[in-house]
């Protein structure tokens, strides 16, 4: 039935035209049709993906439901779409996630209502379009393309100093892709094609591989952030509406990190060899030290942005542990695992941080603050909305049974063929992560109630309680059965460590 349909057209243009078309519904009394529409078409766009993972073939690594029309002749740029074992589960990630914003932001955005729902469709679109393309420009136009919604959504509809960090945001974001669209240029030069799996072809010597490796570091670092660029993300998550903060917590910052398995990893092989140490450094440091930054945030926005990039650090441990465990074993053995957990690592925390933050938003919508201090005690008013909270609190912990376990557990388990010391200092995350998600949960959720705005409160109603119970049921699916996620990625993941431990010089 669908295997004629251009899938993955379909699943980016749908929402972008829905959003075009919630527009047209932006005066004050035609709101509520502004929501269904938005509902229909983001519910369409998750519907019209599912195909992507029941039709795909986990035998192979070879790009599926591929879509091939000219676009720029003249310099051999094509409309060139498909997927992977690697790009599928982010769509899925992002189709779903989607809708899950559009519910929770049915009764609180009540300023230019179409707008902000018109943004977060056309957002998913362009995200969508990000991890389907195989044509390096269009990859380019729909990375930079993205950032015009969420510059709105955290403009129009943030917090007081939301220009602030509207404009951090994308001159962090923007300058940082404009190195890579110049290492996409040179490549060009070199291969005659714009095509990404050429790219993977490319041979180069070691001196232009370290240049486009930097070129696409200080793209990529930004995006996922890394430290030391990720100032710009607390600003971002603490101004942005609850939709922006998950939609930026959840598939944004996988941008970054699925920029390193689709080029830099697989296109500049022997750079990434030779500077892996500098990864890993910078992925532990997020991993330890941004840990203890969380630790001491008194926002709980801030303090989960601050997770979000501790967490971001164990996806880049994953990926560039590789090097170091073939140099001290011999073999590939347990490099497949690193990634694989890196990989599982981003699904989960889609969930997860996604969760965290509609967690923030739920008591932000009945308190006006995000500050801990004036919490205390919510579980005696708000009893199933605690229970959700301390059960994504002991996701972002690590608890096992839950699908943060699966990914890390993974990646510590890789680093211990590495180095014990790298595997003892991510092993930490455990700990620290524990320390600042349980003690925010402890102040906030537990003890006495001493605000009396506490008192008042009311708990979750039907809205909110199917949004916090379809993340609920993922982060406790992945969590026990992993299983469906690592059949579609094996293949590719396989495919994935012959490109990287093969030399392009």
């Amino acid at each position: 039935m669908f295997s004629d349909l251009p899938l993955l057209s379909l699943v980016i243009w749908t929402p972008i035209i829905g959003g075009v078309l919630v527009l047209f519904f932006s005066k004050d009394d035609q709101a509520n049709s502004a929501r269904w529409i938005s509902l229909a078409f983001s519910v369409l766009t998750f519907v019209l993906a599912i195909p992507l993972y029941t039709m795909f073939d986990t035998t192979t690594h070879q790009m599926q439901f591929a879509e091939m029309v000219p676009w720029i002749s003249t310099f051999d740029v094509n409309y060139h779409l498909g997927v992977d074992g690697i790009s599928m589960p982010l769509i899925l990630l992002t189709a779903f996630t989607t809708v899950i914003v559009v519910i929770a932001g049915w009764e609180i955005i009540q300023y230019k209502t179409a707008q902000y729902m018109a943004a977060f469709l056309i957002m998913n679109g362009l995200m969508i379009g990000v991890f389907s393309s195989l044509d390096a420009i269009l990859f380019y136009v729909y990375w930079e393309a993205m950032l015009i919604p969420m510059f709105l959504i955290i403009g129009v509809w943030g917090g007081p100093n939301r220009i602030y960090a509207t404009i951090k945001f994308f001159l962090y974001t923007f300058l940082g892709s404009v190195f890579m669209l110049v290492a996409l240029i040179y490549m060009y030069t070199q291969s005659g094609s714009f095509e990404i799996l050429d790219f993977h072809g490319l041979r180069l010597s070691l001196n232009e591989q370290i240049l486009i490796f930097i070129a696409f570091l200080l793209a990529f670092a930004v995006k996922v952030p890394m430290f030391p660029v990720h100032t710009w993300l607390p600003d971002a998550h603490v101004e942005a509406p609850t939709g922006g903060s998950v939609i930026l917590a959840a598939i944004m910052l996988k941008l970054g990190t699925y920029g390193f398995v689709r080029f830099s990893l697989p296109i500049t092989p022997d750079a990434s060899n030779s500077l892996d140490w500098l990864m890993i450094a910078l992925s532990l440091i997020a991993v330890v030290y941004i840990a203890f930054v969380a630790l001491v945030q008194q926002d709980m926005k801030k303090l989960i942005a601050y997770s979000s990039i501790s967490h971001m650090g164990f996806v880049t441990l994953g990926f560039f542990i590789v090097y170091t465990i073939i140099e001290n074993t011999g073999t590939t053995q347990g490099v497949a695992l690193g990634i694989n957990g890196a990989l599982v690592q981003m699904i989960s925390h889609g969930f997860v941080s996604g969760a965290l933050f509609l967690c923030v938003g739920v008591m932000y919508d009945r308190m006006h603050s995000r500050q801990i201090s004036d919490y205390g005690g919510v579980v005696n008013t708000m009893p199933i909305f605690a229970s959700f909270m301390v059960f994504f609190a002991m996701a972002n912990a690590g608890l096992p049974g839950t699908s943060a376990f699966v990914g890390e557990f993974m990646v510590i388990l890789s680093s211990f063929k590495a180095n014990f010391w790298i595997a003892f200092a991510a092993a930490t995350t455990l700990i620290f992560g524990a320390a600042y998600t349980l003690w925010m949960v402890k102040r906030v959720v537990f003890g006495d109630v001493v605000n009396e705005n506490v008192k008042k409160l009311t708990d979750v109603n039907n809205r909110e309680f199917l949004f916090l119970a379809l993340l609920a049921v993922a982060v406790l699916g992945l969590g026990l059965w992993p299983a469906p996620l690592l059949d579609v990625m094996n293949a590719t993941v396989d495919h994935l460590v012959i490109q990287i431990t093969q030399s392009k010089i």
